[in-house]
């Protein structure tokens, strides 16, 4: 992990909710979860956005010819 040393002013409040919250004792952990959580979610919406918008080509009886439903 490359890190960026920086200053920011964050709402006191706010920050000791999260370290309440999570279970994470320092803020530059809450912080770094939280940039996390965000990518993370901003990147499923992403995904989201494209429901119904791909065509998907392909037998689905014939991908699952085989496999074991029962060993899950």
């Amino acid at each position: 992990m490359k890190s960026k040393r920086t200053n920011v002013v964050l709402d006191v409040d706010l920050v000791q909710r999260a370290k309440n919250l999570t279970g994470i004792e320092t803020t530059k952990g809450v912080v770094h979860e939280a940039l996390e959580t965000l990518v993370r979610l901003r990147g499923q919406a992403l995904v989201r956005e494209l429901r119904g918008q791909l065509k998907w080509e392909g037998d689905l009886a014939a991908q699952r010819e085989g496999r074991d439903l029962a060993a899950r």
